[in-house]
């Protein structure tokens, strides 16, 4: 079954790729190799769902921000690869707005690597680093980069 059959399945639909705000590409393919810049949750409207995760944020809320990240970085993909088909996950950094006692990372970053698994099947399994930051841009949630690797 194709990825986009199984977003669809999933009822799960890509957004545009978001626009870079500042002085950067949302990807840079070199080879076969395609490198995506850190995106948020980002919503219809163009807000961010804001919060420290662990004090103002639950992990559940949270890991949903990164299934919803995981989306962009999924279009992101597409445009870069032309198919999703043609992509293989290498690595992700997962960063999250934390409150300074907080340490459930992984679970966050999961809404993202679940969703890959579930889109790409065995091509969507990683290496991964989950990690905490005391901000992230616009205050939001969470914050996804991606390393992928274009299939013939």
């Amino acid at each position: 079954m194709s990825a986009d059959q199984k977003l669809k399945d999933l009822g799960l639909s890509l957004p545009e790729v978001p626009s870079p705000v500042a002085t950067y590409v949302s990807f840079k393919r070199v080879g076969d190799m395609v490198y995506l810049s850190g995106q948020g949750p980002k919503r219809a409207d163009g807000t961010y769902p804001t919060g420290k995760v662990g004090a103002d944020v639950s992990i559940e809320e949270a890991y949903e921000h990164a299934k919803q990240t995981g989306l962009g970085l999924l279009a992101a993909m597409k445009k870069a690869a032309g198919s999703l088909d043609k992509v293989e996950v290498i690595k992700l950094l997962g960063m999250v707005n934390a409150a300074p006692d907080f340490s459930d990372h992984p679970k966050v970053i999961n809404g993202c690597s679940d969703l890959f698994v579930a889109v790409l099947g065995d091509n969507g399994r990683h290496a991964r680093s989950a990690v905490g930051m005391g901000s992230l841009p616009n205050r939001m949630t969470v914050e996804i980069e991606v390393i992928i690797k274009v299939l013939p």
